[in-house]
């Protein structure tokens, strides 16, 4: 073969490879923007925006949502990150530093010359077999009192001992049972305030003030109505306030309405939680009752109160029920209460389900923001435990799974066994990145850490990484939900996948072209 030939058909393949050499510079991108905040010596990232506004956070997911990132690509691993965040609520950077590192393993065996249909069936097999051995290790925590507990949160909280004990305990106050409830969120019940002092306790917090102030400060044995409506007279169209009988239908309509609020007040309500506006009237007619109204509630925070409370939720048409069956809507709680400084109003004590809430605070805003953040994490990682079980964190696991992946590849005909390798080098890739930003020297510490687990058979060995000694990280408190490692592997896997298979990349045409255009010139 010609020189000539050798050159064209260099780049013809070079040619054919672009869209993927693309696709994995870009979330290479991606993930060398989060790896540096992996592990306990994790650097933190400045994000600004263009009118100067400074988020400083080590928090994987905030990086990722915050940051400018226009390629396709990109973007798919930072939708894989916010799944990872929506479902699970920690180890976005994880999985992003794990995409990363399997899109480029991938790409690295086709560019070898490796199909990469076989590259995608021996990454499946190789992930396949990783999920059962991490799934194998998770040791459940039946107990909430169980010490590990506090260790979760404090590896999730970036050790933190304050806001690790405000999690634990909020997660003891709400009980195994709530924890286990799909559609709950323990990280829902955290929230922050400047000037806040750190605090846990049984209640919801409104982030709003009462309408006014004559309103009420402070209720006891309070009756609580949640509406999920706007508290105001029902509209007639402005045409119709022109007739006769549109008019009279207003006038009744204010009457009706009056005749509710009455209601509201005859039951002997002392807080209305509403999700919209409320009316003049009505704000005037419970404010002279001494009733609380706090309006505009996120639906949130609404929720929240109606099940702490046991109130049932109603919209402004359910007002027009009896006294009696009105009163089968309303919650109860303890105590109510207006904090001004913070702008907060506290339900307490609620007869309803069991609902903590965990309060942390700050001297400013910024750092009020990013310990909230640090909280999320650290709630998030203890409910995943309680729900999955925990396993060895400091990539202990991934690497002890990294081995059992590589006897996979034993068994593996074909060039698929180069995808099971990427699947091996990718679960080696949190420890490497782990030990890299403590200082240390990846290559060696990996070496040393594989021998030592192969020789004591101990899957929990890792990198100390204050000293660089190898160390057992269940000794030294080092543990993470098993539910994490798990969907971080899945989401990389997925994303590997998704980006190995794009060919091509075609610009679409533009979709507001008008109809017609184009048509007689033969496209």
């Amino acid at each position: 073969m010609s020189l000539k030939q050798q050159a064209s058909q260099g780049a013809e393949v070079n040619e054919k490879l672009a869209a993927l050499m693309t696709n994995s510079n870009a979330v290479r991108a991606i993930a060398s923007a989060v790896e540096g905040t992996l592990g306990p010596k994790g650097l933190d990232t400045m994000l600004v925006d263009k009118f100067g506004e400074v988020v400083i956070t080590n928090d994987g997911v905030t990086i990722l949502t915050m940051m400018e990132a226009n390629h396709p690509a990109a973007r798919m691993v930072i939708n894989i990150a916010k799944s990872q965040q929506e479902e699970i609520g920690d180890g976005t950077t994880t999985a992003t530093v794990m995409a990363g590192a399997l899109v480029s393993a991938g790409v690295e065996q086709v560019v070898k010359g490796v199909p990469v249909a076989r590259v995608i069936e021996g990454i499946r097999a190789g992930v396949r077999r990783a999920l059962e051995v991490m799934k194998e290790q998770a040791i459940p925590l039946e107990d909430l009192q169980h010490p590990w507990l506090k260790q979760v949160a404090l590896v999730a909280g970036r050790e933190h001992q304050d806001i690790a004990d405000l999690v634990v305990e909020a997660a003891r106050l709400i009980g195994k049972e709530k924890l286990l409830d799909p559609n709950f969120k323990l990280s829902d019940t955290v929230t922050s305030k400047e000037g806040a002092a750190n605090q846990v306790f049984m209640g919801v917090i409104i982030n709003k003030e009462t309408m006014n102030k004559q309103m009420p400060r402070q209720l006891e044995n309070v009756k609580i109505l949640v509406i999920d409506d706007a508290l105001e007279p029902e509209e007639i169209e402005d045409e119709a306030l022109g007739t006769e009988a549109g008019f009279a239908r207003y006038l009744e309509l204010q009457r009706e309405f009056r005749a509710n609020v009455q209601k509201i007040i005859d039951l002997g309500v002392g807080l209305v939680l509403v999700d919209r506006g409320v009316d003049d009237t009505a704000e005037e007619m419970l404010t002279d009752a001494g009733v609380m109204v706090v309006q505009r509630v996120l639906n949130k925070e609404l929720r929240r109160a109606a099940e702490h409370t046991g109130a049932r939720v109603i919209k402004r048409t359910g007002l027009k029920k009896e006294l009696a069956e009105l009163e089968k809507s309303l919650g109860h709680a303890g105590k109510v209460l207006e904090d001004e400084r913070l702008e907060q109003v506290w339900i307490l004590d609620g007869r309803g389900k069991p609902m903590a809430t965990v309060l942390v605070g700050a001297a400013t805003e910024e750092v009020v923001g990013e310990r909230e953040r640090i909280a999320r994490d650290a709630a998030s990682s203890v409910q995943a435990a309680v729900k999955g079980g925990v396993v060895p964190g400091g990539g202990a696991l991934e690497l002890a799974v990294s081995r059992e992946v590589e006897k996979v590849r034993e068994n593996i005909r074909g060039m698929a066994a180069y995808g099971v390798s990427c699947v091996a080098e990718t679960l080696r890739r949190p420890m490497a990145q782990i030990v890299a930003n403590a200082g240390f020297n990846p290559l060696e510490k990996i070496g040393d850490v594989l021998a030592a687990q192969a020789e004591q058979n101990k899957i929990s060995l890792a990198v100390d990484c204050d000293t660089g000694e190898i160390i057992d990280m269940f000794d030294l408190g080092v543990l993470d939900p098993a539910l994490v490692k798990i969907h971080a592997l899945k989401a990389a896997g997925e994303i590997a996948e998704a980006i190995l298979r794009i060919d091509t990349i075609i610009k679409m045409k533009d979709h507001k072209q008008p109809s017609g255009e184009g048509l007689d010139q033969g496209v």
